[in-house]
């Protein structure tokens, strides 16, 4: 089995939405595996129009009848791009429902209809017998406020279920990323965990529910698959396995059983259970903690797995993050990039590309169909050499970043050098140096674009592996499920495991 990695809730210009298709698909390309690009087809309990409501509702149906106007056009081209083992593609299109809440259709046949004016329940009904689900999003929200429903769920048609996107995450009312979007706050009778206490069995996921064509856009939401090979079949194999876990953007490899099942699993255990827990992270590991019924089973904090000053400068291998943003760019930055290593050699790279911040329409915003192109792109890898190009904008405010990155993961020591050359700025610094702490430059006097190069973190301190013994069955469905957290708060959610006693 193999982890891949896709996004399939996210917007563009083919409803309402800003950029082209192929260029979404392009930004998919870059950094994932799979991908559905959704068009929003409907709203079937949509609020009386009013005027203050008169913006709203023109977006929504002016977006819902340009799908409709080129539906075919749409689905021919996320067709063509799908590639066997390469790149895969699904069709899809979104339902908004005020008492059910919203969904995203995903469907693996080609030939998926666009069905409008009904409820989500009666899409996927009308949708029969093609292979399809529907996904419910931002759960949180209130209920009949387009927040999740739990008493009319159906696990039939939705094994799974959008714990994170850019709203932030649903899971519980104490889970970091509160909703601020202007559709309100967070609920707890809509939230995740309200679900699971409702006996409702699914797997996690994430995705981003990006407006601006960018799938995968980084720290927006992700999600991960554990699947036999890289094809439409496998990979739907495994989401109706829930065989899934959700990321807010780095991509940190996870594997979970319980007594040999994998996550996502219902099995029956009267006696003790045997969990297992793997984690291989993109940055140091803050804490884990195994769920048992919604309550702290087992936590493993990040501490113990530091090492010593000797420890960390020893051969082995470190994940070093070049980071580049900053400024005042409020249209978009171009950089280049350059990186060699001397001593040592880079084992992988992985890019932390997000697109252009949009979550919704606005009045002033006006589509442009090149907006998501943005030549984040991944040039040259070799064990010596990366090379790559991006686009990075002004952080929209001091809380939230809207920089670019690259995680290097690279063989060597603390004689190990790592030069690196952004828009003919270089620097020049050991693994040893970066063992200490991060180093930064500037390409200008003042409120300039910044590159930082992040402290290097040992293989010791991104890496668990942990197996313990339950010996102890607390209801008639024990449901286990893992958080985990890294220090710059990216964080992974794996689908629980059901174990009836």
């Amino acid at each position: 089995m193999n982890i891949y990695w896709g996004d399939i809730h996210n917007h563009c210009g083919i409803s309402y939405g800003y950029g082209s298709l192929e260029n979404a698909l392009k930004a998919a390309k870059g950094q994932l595996d799979f991908v559905s690009i959704i068009g929003h087809a409907s709203w079937h309990d949509m609020p009386e129009r009013t005027p203050d409501l008169e913006f709203l509702i023109d977006f929504h149906e002016k977006g819902f009848a340009k799908l409709a106007s080129h539906w075919d056009q749409v689905r021919e081209t996320v067709q063509r791009a799908n590639v066997p083992h390469e790149f895969i593609t699904f069709q899809g299109y979104e339902a908004h429902s005020s008492e059910y809440g919203d969904h995203h259709i995903v469907c693996k046949n080609d030939d998926m209809p666009l069905l409008q004016g009904i409820s989500p329940y009666e899409a996927v009904s009308g949708l029969k017998p093609r292979d399809v689900i529907a996904v419910p999003h931002h759960v949180g929200y209130t209920p009949g406020y387009r927040g999740g429903n739990w008493d009319t769920f159906d696990p039939a048609i939705s094994p799974i279920v959008e714990v994170y996107s850019k709203h932030g995450c649903g899971l519980s009312e104490e889970s970091l990323y509160p909703y601020l979007h202007d559709m309100g706050p967070r609920d707890s009778r809509s939230m995740v965990f309200a679900g699971i206490q409702k006996g409702r069995r699914f797997g996690f996921v994430g995705s981003t529910d990006h407006h601006a064509g960018y799938p995968g856009s980084y720290g927006d939401g992700r999600m991960a698959v554990i699947a036999a090979e890289k094809t439409r079949e496998a990979i739907w194999e495994a989401i109706l396995a829930r065989r899934t876990y959700a990321v807010t953007g780095d991509k940190i490899q996870c594997g979970f059983s319980v007594n040999g099942a994998a996550m996502g699993s219902e099995i029956t255990a009267g006696g003790n259970r045997e969990i297992q827990l793997s984690i291989k992270g993109c940055d140091r590991l803050d804490k884990a903690v195994v769920y048992k019924n919604l309550k702290p089973w087992k936590v493993i904090s990040g501490e113990d797995l530091r090492t010593s000053e000797e420890g960390a400068a020893a051969a082995g291998t470190y994940k070093v993050r070049v980071e580049m943003g900053w400024g005042d760019a409020k249209d978009g930055y171009f950089w280049q990039g350059n990186a060699a290593v001397r001593n040592g050699s880079i084992a992988s790279v992985e890019t932390c590309f997000r697109g252009r911040s949009v979550l919704a329409p606005t009045p002033e915003m006006k589509d442009n169909p090149d907006l998501n192109e943005l030549h984040n792109e991944l040039i040259e890898q070799s064990e010596s050499h990366a090379s790559w190009t991006c686009t990075t904008f002004k952080n929209p405010t001091t809380l939230h970043p809207h920089t670019a990155a690259l995680i290097f993961e690279i063989n060597g020591d603390a004689a190990t050098m790592l030069d690196v050359e952004l828009n003919g700025a270089r620097m020049e610094i050991s693994i040893g140096e970066l063992l200490q702490g991060s180093r930064s430059m500037h390409l200008k006097p003042h409120n300039s674009e910044a590159f930082l190069i992040h402290r290097a973190v040992p293989e010791c301190e991104y890496t668990f592996e942990g197996t313990w013994t339950d010996e102890t069955k607390d209801a008639a469905c024990d449901v286990y499920h893992v958080e985990i957290r890294q220090s710059n708060n990216q964080f992974a959610w794996i689908s629980p495991i059901y174990v009836n006693g």
